[in-house]
């Protein structure tokens, strides 16, 4: 019987798993958002005649907007719950990409831009924290991982539509890469509505009956599906052998208070749980993944390819390496773990950082000389810059930030992880361009496997395993103060089926 338990547990719940891909269709759009604008740039500039500090602001004000609406989300998710949420993101991306495909001059574009940053900071927010509220522990981390994944894959589409629209009319083709996320922003409003609400925001509204009646869809057995609302109904502060089927909880949150317990009278758990993810969010911009993404067609030009076609090939080359690897890093965060996928992928960049500067320097060093060595070598560091990020830093940083929050902090302490991951990814990409003109292109490679390296110490001391832990068991891994105590903690399930 206890076989059987430990079966069922551990298989994987189909329901679950549709209902976080529909989810993180919502990143596909903001992945494609990003995606698109590297090569649409190259078109709008020589459209709307616009200058190189217009085309960084036009990259990074997404980014702006989007620190805004993350932190709006966080509220709005308590107050309207996670599934509406995500209905608001889409009609933001829907606005957006309308303005955008209309655009008659800059003013119209940077509209559009900005409507759909404010639903990045919606989507970036919510989709991670839907997909862990109604995962199980044995498939949190591949489930949580998802919306990365779409994001990934939103770029690759990002670039196709670059290679396939570029071949139209100056006019119409940019137009029509920014325009044709409409389509699916729509159809994600009216999908979404066919979703369940997560189950923990249902119990901390009270609604016992219906989270109890969704948590017997996502798991695996009865008893797991009592066991998870068991150690859900403790979290939100409700009598566990409570059996009623709508009740009044303790704690009225809808958000109140929830910043003072984060920032003003935080426990010593809760100030190490911001720290890590404030931390982890930091460091996955600024080793430099947006400069790669968005500017990846100056890079390989820079590097000698100067062919537009050539470029933006290249780029694509960027999206399905991100893809793939994304992928990979799916199926083993549930078997190897966070911490040491985290590990390796950020000593990769270290490495890969280090050889694209040294091959960009060297090309900048001969600029009269056309070194095809250098030239293949900054395009396979490139590409390998981005498979490590893509196996670890990548995902980690969204399963990990929307997995260690306790029950009643979690929408707005990752709503904060959010903003300042937008912060970093506006700072990157509106200034990498003067960056590299005042450093070098080859120097800002530098700085960023500098950068790269001290996020490694900071990883390897703060951040716990958290693989195979319940989102209730999650805290009592950030009550420990070393690292070895972290690395070798068990924790005791908080009941005798806890999962």
């Amino acid at each position: 019987m206890a076989a059987e338990s430990g079966e069922n547990k551990n298989s994987f719940n189909r329901y679950a798993c549709l209902c976080a891909i529909i989810a993180s269709i919502i990143s596909i759009i903001f992945g494609y958002d990003t995606g698109v604008m590297s090569g649409a740039m190259i078109f709008i500039k020589e459209d709307l005649k616009i200058s190189d500090v217009q085309v960084e602001i036009l990259a990074g004000i997404l980014n702006i907007c989007a620190l805004v609406g993350s932190l709006a989300a966080g509220r709005t998710s308590d107050y309207i719950g996670r599934r509406y949420t995500i209905v608001l993101a889409s009609i933001n991306f829907l606005i957006g990409a309308v303005l955008m495909g209309y655009a008659p001059n800059y003013a119209i574009l940077m509209t559009g831009r900005c409507t759909a940053g404010v639903g990045v900071g919606f989507a970036l927010m919510i989709a991670p924290v839907y997909s862990a509220e109604i995962s199980s522990p044995s498939s949190r981390g591949f489930l949580t991982s998802l919306p990365e994944l779409c994001i990934s894959f939103g770029i690759l589409l990002g670039y196709t539509s670059n290679y396939l629209f570029g071949k139209l009319t100056l006019r119409l083709g940019w137009r029509m890469m920014l325009g044709v996320a409409a389509v699916p922003s729509l159809a994600l409003a009216f999908g979404i509505l066919k979703m369940p609400e997560s189950p923990r925001w249902l119990v901390l509204e009270g609604r016992l009956k219906e989270a109890k009646k969704i948590l017997l869809l996502i798991s695996n057995s009865e008893e797991e599906a009592e066991s998870r609302f068991h150690d859900i109904k403790i979290a939100a502060g409700i009598d566990p052998d409570c059996v009623e089927e709508v009740v009044k909880p303790p704690n009225i949150h809808h958000g109140q208070g929830v910043w003072k317990d984060l920032f003003i009278r935080p426990t010593p758990a809760v100030r190490r749980i911001l720290i890590t993810a404030i931390g982890i969010h930091f460091f996955e911009h600024a080793t430099g993944i947006e400069a790669v993404v968005l500017y990846s067609p100056r890079i390989f030009h820079k590097a000698g390819v100067t062919s537009k076609n050539k470029l933006l090939l290249a780029t694509v080359g960027v999206g399905l390496t991100k893809t793939t690897f994304i992928l990979i890093a799916t199926v083993f965060l549930d078997k190897v773990g966070r911490r040491r996928l985290l590990l390796a992928s950020t000593a990769g960049l270290v490495v890969s950082l280090s050889g694209l500067g040294f091959a960009l320097t060297m090309v900048e060093l001969n600029p009269g000389e056309r070194l095809v060595w250098a030239l293949c070598l900054s395009i396979i560091f490139t590409y390998l810059y981005v498979a490590f990020f893509s196996i670890g830093l990548g995902p980690i940083t969204w399963v990990y930030s929307s997995e260690i929050f306790p029950l009643r902090l979690r929408a707005q302490g990752a709503s904060i992880g959010v903003a300042v991951n937008r912060l970093m990814n506006a700072i990157v990409s509106m200034s990498f361009i003067s960056i590299y003109k005042a450093i070098t292109i080859g120097g800002a490679f530098f700085m960023f496997a500098g950068v790269s390296l001290v996020a490694w110490w900071f990883f390897f001391f703060l951040l716990p395993e958290t693989k195979g832990k319940s989102l209730e068991e999650i805290e009592i891994l950030f009550t420990k103060n070393t690292r070895h105590e972290n690395q070798g903690l068990e924790i005791q399930p908080t009941t005798s089926n806890s999962v």
